[in-house]
C-alpha cells in the first residue's frame, strides 16, 4: 500500500482549504522563510559594520529555497534541535556563510519572526475571501432587495421584511470580520532582533555596547519585511497573546460562517432558498429524492473546529513562565495552521454556495400569504376605521375572527380563512383588501436599507479589494 494511503493525512488540505492557504503552513515555505530571515540579519550585520563579507552574503542568498530536508532530518535526530538542524543544512550550501548563520540570535528569531510573517500572508489571503464572499452577498441582497418574505423571531412567524435585507444580516456579519482581519494585518508586530531572553545582550556584546548599532538591527531587519511594527519588549517569545489575538478572529470568522449556513439550513427545510444542487449530485444514498445541504453543513462542522480551536491559544498564553516555557510549541505548530486552514476551507465552501443560491420566490409568497392576514389585522383595523366603522367595536370583530381562523389552521391544518370571514362581514365592505394585504406595504425601508447599506459598506470594501473580487470556486467534494 503507498504511504499516503496507508497513514492520516489531514482533511482540512485534502478536502477543504485552497492549496495557496496549505501551501502558507508547508515546510518549504517555513524553512524558506527562516533562511530568509538569517540573510536578512546577516546583511543588517554587516551594514551596520559587523565583519561578513558581501561573498558570503551572496552565498545565503543563492540557496534560500533548495533546502534538503532528509539532510535536515538527520541533523534533527543527531541534535534534537530542529533550528540548529536547519542552520547546519543551510551551513552545508553555503559553507562560506556558514560561521556567521545565525550570528547573535536565538531560535525564536527565525521561529517566532516567521510565523508571524506567515500569519500576516494568510491574515492577506483571508481578507481577500472575505472580501469575495461580501461582493457575493451584497450582489443577491441587492438581486432581491425588495422580494417580501416572513421574519421570524425565534423562529415563529415575524413582521415582514424582504429576502435582500435578511441577506444584509449575514453580510453585515462578515464585514466585521473583515474589519478585525484589516486591524490585525496592520497592527500585527514583528518580534524583530531581541536575544536570547528578550534583552538583545547578544547583539551589545557583538557591537561593543553601542545601544543605537543594535536597535537599528532591530529596524532594519523588521523593515526588510514590510513590518511597521515591532514588540517593544520580549521575552525569548513575543507574547503569545498575539496568538490568541489572530486565532480569535479566525473563531469570529467561524461564527458568522456558522450562523449564515444554520440560516440557510432552516430555509432549505422550508423550501424557501437552497445551495447550489449539482445535477450529478446524491443526496443520500437510501432517499433519492432528497437534497440535503451539505456544503452548509461542512462549513458549521468546520466553524465548530475552529471555536474550539480559539480556546487553546489563550491556555497557552497564560501558561507561560518568565520569560519563555516550551510547552507552547508543540500546540502552536498544531493549532495556528488548522485555524487558518479551517477559516480557509469555509470561506471556498462559502465563496461556492453564495455563487449559487437558488430561491423560490413562489414557496416564500406562499408562506407569506398564509400568515399575511394575522399580521395585517392592525392595518386593517385602520383602514376600516378610516371608513367610518367604531374602533373598538371593529377590534372585537377582527379578535374573534382571528382565533377562529387560527383555530382552522391549528386544529384542522385549513387554510387560514380570516380573510374570507372578514370579506363577509359588512363592517369591512368599504375595504380595498387587496391594497392592505400587498406584503410590500408590510416591509418597511427595507428595500431601502439594502441600497443604504451596499452603497455605505459594501462599495468601499469593493474598491479596496476588487482585483480578489468574482473567485470562482470548485470544490474538491
Amino acid at each position: 500500500m503507498p504511504q499516503e494511503q496507508s497513514v492520516y493525512t489531514s482533511p482540512l488540505v485534502e478536502r477543504n482549504a485552497s492549496r495557496e492557504m496549505a501551501e502558507l503552513f508547508g515546510a518549504q515555505k517555513k524553512f524558506s522563510m527562516w533562511r530568509r530571515l538569517w540573510l536578512e540579519l546577516a546583511k543588517a550585520e554587516k551594514e551596520l559594520g559587523l565583519d561578513i563579507k558581501q561573498s558570503q552574503i551572496d552565498q545565503m542568498a543563492r540557496h534560500l529555497d533548495d533546502i534538503d530536508f532528509d539532510k535536515a532530518a538527520a541533523y534533527e535526530r543527531q541534535f534534537r534541535h530542529d533550528v540548529m538542524a536547519h542552520v547546519y543544512t543551510f551551513g552545508d550550501v553555503a559553507p562560506k556563510a556558514a560561521p556567521i548563520i545565525h550570528l547573535g540570535a536565538t531560535s525564536c528569531y527565525v521561529g517566532d519572526n516567521a510565523d508571524l510573517i506567515i500569519m500576516r500572508d494568510a491574515l492577506r489571503l483571508v481578507a481577500g475571501k472575505l472580501a469575495a464572499v461580501i461582493d457575493l452577498l451584497a450582489k443577491f441582497a441587492q438581486q432581491y432587495r425588495d422580494l417580501p418574505t416572513l421574519g421570524f423571531t425565534h423562529f415563529q412567524p415575524a413582521q415582514l421584511t424582504t429576502v435582500g435585507k435578511r441577506v444584509t444580516l449575514w453580510c453585515q456579519e462578515f464585514v466585521l470580520d473583515l474589519d478585525e482581519v484589516e486591524h490585525r494585518i496592520e497592527t500585527l508586530p514583528f518580534r524583530g532582533v531581541k536575544g536570547t531572553t528578550g534583552t538583545q545582550a547578544s547583539f551589545l556584546e557583538l557591537f561593543e555596547g553601542r545601544h543605537a548599532k543594535v536597535k537599528q538591527l532591530d529596524k532594519d531587519v523588521a523593515a526588510a519585511f514590510g513590518f511597521k511594527r515591532i514588540c517593544p519588549v520580549t521575552g525569548q517569545t513575543y507574547t503569545r497573546k498575539i496568538d490568541t489575538l489572530i486565532v480569535n478572529t479566525m473563531a469570529l470568522i467561524a461564527q458568522s460562517a456558522h450562523k449564515t449556513c444554520n440560516d440557510l439550513r432552516l430555509l432549505a427545510h422550508l423550501k424557501e432558498m437552497e445551495e447550489p444542487f449539482e445535477k450529478s449530485q446524491i443526496g443520500s444514498s437510501a432517499m433519492a429524492y432528497k437534497r440535503n445541504p451539505m456544503r452548509c453543513e461542512r462549513v458549521t462542522a468546520l466553524a465548530r473546529l475552529v471555536l474550539s480551536l480559539s480556546t487553546s491559544p489563550a491556555m497557552t498564553a497564560s501558561e507561560q513562565w518568565f520569560e519563555r516555557t516550551l510547552d507552547d510549541s508543540a500546540n502552536r505548530r498544531v493549532v495556528i495552521p488548522e485555524a487558518f486552514l479551517a477559516v480557509d476551507g469555509i470561506l471556498q465552501i462559502l465563496l461556492n454556495v453564495f455563487d449559487g443560491l437558488v430561491v423560490y420566490p413562489k414557496v416564500i409568497e406562499s408562506h407569506v400569504v398564509a400568515e399575511l392576514p394575522f399580521m395585517a389585522t392592525e392595518n386593517i383595523l385602520m383602514a376600516a376605521v378610516k371608513a367610518g366603522g367604531n374602533r373598538q367595536e371593529l377590534h372585537e370583530k377582527i379578535r374573534l375572527y382571528s382565533q377562529a381562523a387560527a383555530n382552522e389552521v391549528k386544529r384542522f391544518g385549513r387554510p387560514n380563512d380570516l380573510i374570507v370571514r372578514l370579506r363577509s362581514d359588512i363592517s369591512f365592505a368599504k375595504l380595498d383588501f387587496e391594497k392592505v394585504l400587498d406584503p410590500a406595504a408590510y416591509v418597511g425601508r427595507a428595500p431601502q436599507q439594502v441600497d443604504e447599506f451596499i452603497r455605505a459598506v459594501v462599495s468601499p470594501i469593493r474598491r479596496r479589494y476588487q482585483k480578489k473580487l468574482g473567485q470562482k470556486v470548485e470544490l474538491r467534494v
